[in-house]
């Protein structure tokens, strides 16, 4: 119960923390990229946004571990994540740890967010890393695991039949059982102060059981530690098999007329010194309505609607659905900086639509809107 209390309140408290992030990240890009590197100002509005950027990585870690972050599914293999990130891993553990892959090359497909996945490894290689001080060796497995009814149970999962399993195990410091029963509390740590956060097990508990898995842990002192992690298996072809085809960089300005509406007037207001300052026109409304009149009053051509999803009053959906109503060519873009569940309810998470999660930096907007213009991409931004 106090696990999910918490994940409630880091959903309740989501929405505004990301308002009042999203001011601090974008000025702050628009700043520094008016600043030469050698001006006294840089170095001090770089620390502004680095600051920022640690709260919205926790407001991150909070809404992960709530189990409220948007996910983004697809279909994977596990063997080819931890291919992927083999070199970076090694150079996380350093040089005096070991890293050994076991890897089942018949391993079956789960529906993943691949980069939540990447998440979950290098938490538990970064813990790895931190209980092996004087070196030691660090595996990853995978493999098939057939579940019956009762191992079901067992593990927690969400129904009985075949999983893939992932195992990350070191040599390190271990931990004792009243260690072991609270690692997954966020807050929780054993490392000095200044150290860490205490939420990098409660965001991998989070992920993992946002993908309908469970995770269990093994460990003992002196004697090393080893996590678990169980997912679904799928009877499908893995779409991270494939190479992924390179992204042509496009640029971020434009000249086209843009509507948008916000109700919170700071990130109104950066939005749209963000995009005027990419050559756009821009129109401002604080709700749906006005944003109905101002849409009907231009006499031009309005190219995209960027606008919150949940607003008082009329939604961002039920304004994009009436605009697109009457003129069908319209591109919308969604913006929010409420968490998955909440989104959802709204009907705006579904595949195809365009969305960007505050709070979100000057050139992260201008790039998803450049994007959206030129249909090159639906998919979530986080």
């Amino acid at each position: 119960m106090k696990m999910e209390a918490i994940g409630r309140l880091a959903g309740g408290v989501a929405h505004d923390f990301n308002n009042a992030l999203t001011p601090i990240l974008a000025v702050s890009g628009l700043l520094l990229n008016d600043l030469s590197p050698h001006e006294p100002m840089h170095e001090d509005i770089r620390e502004i946004q680095e600051a920022a950027e640690r709260c919205a990585r926790l407001t991150r870690q909070l809404l992960a571990f709530g189990r409220r972050q948007p996910m983004q599914l697809t279909c994977l293999n596990l063997n080819t994540v931890v291919t992927r990130m083999e070199k970076m891993l090694s150079r996380v553990i350093g040089e005096d740890i070991e890293l050994v892959k076991c890897l089942d090359p018949a391993l079956g497909n789960t529906r993943a967010d691949e980069g939540k996945i990447e998440q979950i490894i290098a938490n538990l290689a970064v813990n790895a890393r931190d209980a092996m001080p004087h070196g030691g060796k660090l595996t990853i497995e995978t493999r098939n695991v057939t579940v019956g009814e009762e191992s079901a149970a067992d593990l927690a999962v969400k129904a009985a039949g075949p999983l893939v399993m992932l195992a990350l195990s070191d040599t390190g410091e271990g931990m004792d059982e009243e260690t072991r029963a609270h690692i997954f509390d966020p807050f929780f740590t054993t490392k000095e102060n200044g150290k860490g956060t205490g939420l990098g097990l409660s965001t991998v508990y989070g992920i993992v059981k946002q993908s309908r898995g469970n995770i269990w842990v093994h460990s003992e002192p002196g004697k090393g530690t080893c996590f678990k992690i169980y997912l679904p298996q799928v009877d499908e072809a893995s779409s991270s098999c494939q190479p992924k085809a390179p992204v042509p960089h496009a640029p971020s300005r434009g000249t086209e007329t843009i509507l948008l509406v916000e109700d919170e007037a700071n990130v109104r207001r950066t939005a749209r010194r963000i995009l005027v300052g990419k050559g756009y026109t821009v129109l401002e409304a604080e709700n749906g309505e006005e944003a109905i009149k101002r849409y009907h009053d231009h006499k031009g051509t309005i190219h995209i609607l960027v606008t919150d999803v949940i607003m008082p009053g009329m939604s961002g959906k039920e304004v994009a659905d009436r605009l697109v109503a009457a003129e069908p060519a319209l591109k919308v873009l969604y913006v929010s900086g409420y968490t998955d569940n909440a989104i959802s309810r709204h009907g705006v998470l579904d595949h195809g639509t365009c969305f960007i999660q505050k709070p979100f930096t000057s050139e992260a907007l201008a790039a998803k809107v450049r994007k959206v213009l030129n249909n090159v991409s639906t998919t979530k931004d986080r």
